[in-house]
């Protein structure tokens, strides 16, 4: 059986809780990881992985970009020329669809765009029916990159909604 690897930040608030949801729900074939605490030669010990994030709202971002360790992990890959060819990612968003409508978990299009950079295929999209929002980066066609999760305003769906999005990647090996 292959490993999946779930990788998150920030490393809490309720990006935490939901990478911890997913990993519950999945614990005997995954690992958990905050991104501080997993590096970059660890990608080859796993064929699959689950990342997660969260997108800071305007009142925040300046403060979230010296917090943020996404952007270092991206570069220290491609610094040290490490490719995610034939790796599959999953992607998983958090963010609030009443507060930003407008950019509703646009961070999984930033995820995306830069694991794709790196060889990665993408899989998990998300129906985006359901959820009150006006605009995403994240969003094409109706579908989100990723489970979208809402912990704000529907904190009550995140289970079930983390388990049917499971179920989908079964079919892609996860």
């Amino acid at each position: 059986m292959k490993k999946i690897a779930i990788v998150y930040w920030p490393l809490h608030g309720n990006v935490s809780r939901a990478a911890k949801k997913i990993h519950s729900l999945i614990a005997e074939k995954a690992d958990l990881f905050d991104l501080a605490s997993f590096s970059s030669l660890e990608i080859q010990q796993y064929d699959y992985f689950i990342v997660g994030n969260s997108t800071v709202g305007a009142d925040a971002w300046q403060d979230a970009n010296t917090k943020d360790k996404w952007l270092p992990f991206f570069k220290q890959m491609e610094f040290e020329e490490i490719s995610m060819e034939g790796k599959k990612v999953a992607l998983f968003g958090l963010g609030d669809q009443i507060l930003y409508p407008d950019h509703f978990i646009d961070g999984l299009a930033i995820l995306k765009n830069e694991f794709e950079k790196l060889g990665a295929e993408i899989h998990g999209e998300w129906s985006s029916e359901g959820y009150e929002h006006t605009g995403s980066q994240a969003e094409k066609h109706g579908k989100f990159f990723g489970l979208a999760l809402d912990e704000d305003h529907q904190d009550n769906q995140t289970e079930t909604r983390a388990e049917k999005w499971l179920q989908q990647l079964s079919k892609f090996g996860f």
